[in-house]
């Protein structure tokens, strides 16, 4: 295996455990103890990847860092519908 491939399967698979994440907050519809500031700071990072992988090559890693962002930005947006809503509060 390369390093690239391993790369883009821990990226795959920290998507498959934020889904979790997506999840967990759709049943409960509220945000408490946690901090949307990292998935944020996240979701910047993976977006900069998104560049960096391919002029790097790293076509594995892109297609990961793909699905890690997409599924941190759904639950930022999730995070926002629900507070618009009132849930929480």
């Amino acid at each position: 295996m390369n390093s690239d491939l391993v790369n883009g399967l821990f990226e795959f698979a920290g998507a498959i455990m934020l889904s979790m994440n997506v999840l967990r907050l759709y049943r409960d519809k509220v945000l408490k103890g946690v901090s949307w500031w990292p998935t944020g700071f996240f979701t910047t990072w993976g977006l900069w990847n998104l560049y960096f992988y391919p002029a790097n090559g790293l076509m594995w890693s892109y297609y990961g860092g793909l699905a890690i962002v997409t599924v941190n930005a759904v639950w930022l947006m999730m995070i926002l519908h629900y507070w618009r809503k009132g849930y929480g509060r």
